[in-house]
């Protein structure tokens, strides 16, 4: 499991860039980027990282799902994921 201050980083930075995302997005277009630069750095939508929804896992994540890969694949050999079986051929 991540250490927890790196999962309230990161959902501190998730508030920050819906607060900003739309004076981010005119101000891109008016081409104003001196006032742009005066924005909170951790306001822009690049400095996220995605992480596990369970453990906080920043590796192996998998997008569709919101998990990494080893919550996946526990979850999914207990049944838990509906419609994900694992394959045998």
């Amino acid at each position: 499991m991540a250490r927890k201050s790196l999962i309230a980083r990161d959902k501190k930075r998730e508030k920050l860039v819906a607060k900003y995302a739309d004076l981010r997005k005119q101000l891109k277009e008016e081409g104003r980027w001196d006032e742009l630069d005066k924005l909170p750095r951790n306001s822009s939508a690049v400095r996220l990282h995605n992480r596990c929804g369970l453990t906080g896992r920043p590796k192996g994540y998998m997008r569709k799902f919101g998990i990494c890969r080893v919550k996946f694949r526990q979850m999914a050999n207990d049944g838990k994921i509906p419609g994900v079986t694992k394959a045998s051929w």
